[in-house]
C-alpha cells in the first residue's frame, strides 16, 4: 500500500512527494481510516513506527479553512523538543495548505507566546504547563477546540502535570474527537481514558513492550560501576560503526559525569542534554549531534520522548531504567524507518532485578554478551557500591526513676535564713538592749 491508496488530498501528497515518503507505516495505514470516522481513538504503537504522521495526516485532510482566530486543533506532548518537532513535521505537511500553527513550551519568556496566540492560530502543539498558563492570560480560548490529540500520555502525568491536564480538558468543548497515541498504556492512563473518551477504538501496531524486530539488543553484566565506566570508553572507542550514539542515563547528575569523563577523550566530539540545560544549548546541542558534528549525545529518560533524529546507529543504556517502559523509549530512539540499530545494555549485579522486569515487559531474554578479555576490571567501588557496615544497636536499661532519691541537699547554716517579720519593738530591744519607747510629740506653736 501507498499514501495514494488512502483517502488523501493533493496537498498533503505532494508533501509526502517532497518528503520522499511513499508508503505508510503499520500504524498510519490502521488509524487513517479510525480517525477519518470521527470515532475517538487510542493509538498503541512503539516509538519510531511513525505515531506522529498517524495522527497528522488524517486530522489535517479533515481540517477545513476557518476565519475564525481561535484554534481548531490541540495537540499536547510531554517535553519541549517533541513541540518543536511535531510543529516542524505539521510544517512539513501543509507546505500546500494555509494552516497557522503554534508552539507552546516552558524555559522560555512567555510574553511572545501570549501575543503569538493572540493572532489567527488554527493548530496549538504545547507542553500541558505552559499552554494552561498562556490560557489563564487570556491570550487563547479553547471554545474552538474540535480535536484534542495526546501525545505519549503517561510520560505527561510522570512529569507531574496531572492537574494542568485535567484542567485544560475540563476548558475544551464537550463534542470534540479525542485521540491519544502512546508506546504503553498504563493504569493511570486507562483512567483518563475511560474519564475522557467515548468508547475510543483501540488501534495497535504492535502489542506494547514488543522489542523492535530491526533492533539488536544485547547486554553486557558488569560487577560494578567504574567497571562499566571502562567497558562504556572501549566500546566506543574500539567500535567505529558507532557514528551516531545515543547515551542514556537516569540522572542529570550522571550524565554530567560521563560528559566530563569522556570529553576529555573525545574533545568536540560529544554533547549532553538534560532538563536543567537551557533552552537554546539542548536545541544547538541537539542539532549539531542531528548534522553529524557530535558523535555521541548524552541524555536522560525525559528527553528519550522528545528526539526524533534520524539514522542513530547505536543507542547505550549506561544504567538499567527503574522503569521497564523507559527502556522501550531509550532503544526505539535507533532502528527506525526500516534501518536496522543496536541497543547495548550495562547492568550491574545490584540492577538484576530492573533487568528482569524490562525482560518480562518485552517477554524477550536480551541475549548476554561476555565481557572483553582485555577489559580493565576496576576494584575501585563507589560510595554507594561500598558494602554497609552493619552496627550493633546495644540497648541500654534506664534505671527505674524510684531508684533515685529527690534531687535536695540541706543548706548550710548561714544559708539558712527565713523570712520572718520584726516588729519594732523587737528592732529597738535587739538594738539598745531594752524598749525604745516614743516620746510625746511636740506641741505646735500657735
Amino acid at each position: 500500500m501507498t499514501f495514494r491508496d488512502l483517502n488523501l488530498n493533493s496537498s498533503l501528497l505532494n508533501a509526502l512527494d517532497d518528503l520522499g515518503i511513499q508508503q505508510p507505516t503499520t500504524i498510519q495505514q490502521r488509524a487513517f481510516s479510525v480517525i477519518m470516522s470521527g470515532q475517538d481513538v487510542c493509538g498503541i504503537a512503539q516509538t519510531g513506527t511513525g505515531k506522529t504522521f498517524a495522527y497528522l495526516l488524517p486530522t489535517l485532510r479533515l481540517f477545513k479553512f476557518s476565519k475564525e482566530k481561535h484554534p481548531q486543533m490541540l495537540i499536547l506532548v510531554p517535553t519541549r523538543e517533541l513541540v518543536v518537532q511535531v510543529v516542524e513535521s505539521i510544517k512539513k505537511l501543509t507546505t500546500y495548505m494555509s494552516v497557522e500553527v503554534l508552539g507552546l513550551y516552558g524555559g522560555v519568556n512567555m510574553n511572545p507566546q501570549m501575543a503569538a496566540a493572540k493572532e489567527k492560530t488554527d493548530i496549538i502543539v504545547a507542553t500541558p504547563g505552559r499552554l494552561y498558563d498562556v490560557i489563564l492570560s487570556g491570550a487563547v480560548k479553547m471554545k474552538g477546540i474540535k480535536r484534542l490529540v495526546i501525545d505519549e500520555m503517561d510520560e505527561m502525568l510522570n512529569l507531574g502535570f496531572r492537574t494542568q491536564i485535567q484542567n485544560i480538558m475540563d476548558l475544551l468543548p464537550e463534542r470534540r474527537q479525542n485521540l491519544l497515541f502512546s508506546a504503553t498504556i498504563t493504569e493511570d492512563v486507562e483512567k483518563l481514558i475511560e474519564t475522557h473518551f467515548e468508547n475510543p477504538a483501540r488501534i495497535e501496531a504492535a502489542p506494547a513492550g514488543t522489542p523492535l524486530e530491526n533492533i539488536d539488543q544485547r547486554v553486557y553484566r558488569i560487577p560494578n560501576f567504574n567497571t562499566k565506566l571502562n567497558l562504556l570508553k572501549q566500546l566506543i572507542t574500539q567500535d567505529v560503526t558507532m557514528t551516531k550514539t545515543l547515551i542514556f542515563t537516569g540522572t542529570k547528575a550522571l550524565a554530567d559525569e560521563l560528559y566530563t569523563s569522556l570529553n576529555e577523550q573525545f574533545p568536540e566530539k560529544i554533547g549532553v542534554i538534560h532538563s536543567n540545560k537551557e533552552q537554546n544549548h539542548r536545541f544547538n546541542t541537539v542539532n549539531q549531534f542531528q548534522a553529524g558534528n557530535y558523535r555521541f549525545l548524552i541524555a536522560t529518560d525525559i528527553i528519550a520522548r522528545g528526539l526524533d533524529i534520524a539514522e542513530v546507529t547505536h543507542v547505550i543504556n549506561f544504567d538499567t531504567p527503574d522503569v521497564p517502559e523507559n527502556y522501550i523509549h531509550r532503544i526505539g530512539r535507533t532502528g527506525r524507518a526500516d534501518k536496522k540499530g543496536i541497543a547495548i545494555l550495562l547492568t550491574k549485579d545490584s540492577e538484576v532485578e530492573q533487568l528482569a522486569a524490562i525482560e518480562g515487559l518485552m517477554n524477550y531474554q536480551i541475549p548476554e554478551v561476555a565481557l572483553p578479555a582485555d577489559l580493565e576490571i576496576s576494584d575501585v567501588l563507589t560510595e554507594e557500591e561500598k558494602p554497609k557496615v552493619q552496627m550493633r544497636n546495644i540497648l541500654v536499661k534506664m534505671p527505674k526513676l524510684e531508684d533515685f532519691g529527690p534531687a535536695f541537699h540541706e543548706k548550710l547554716a548561714k544559708n539558712q535564713k527565713v523570712n520572718k517579720k520584726v516588729s519594732h519593738t523587737d528592732k529597738m530591744m535587739l538594738k539598745y538592749g531594752k524598749p525604745k519607747k516614743r516620746g510625746a510629740k511636740p506641741k505646735r506653736k500657735r
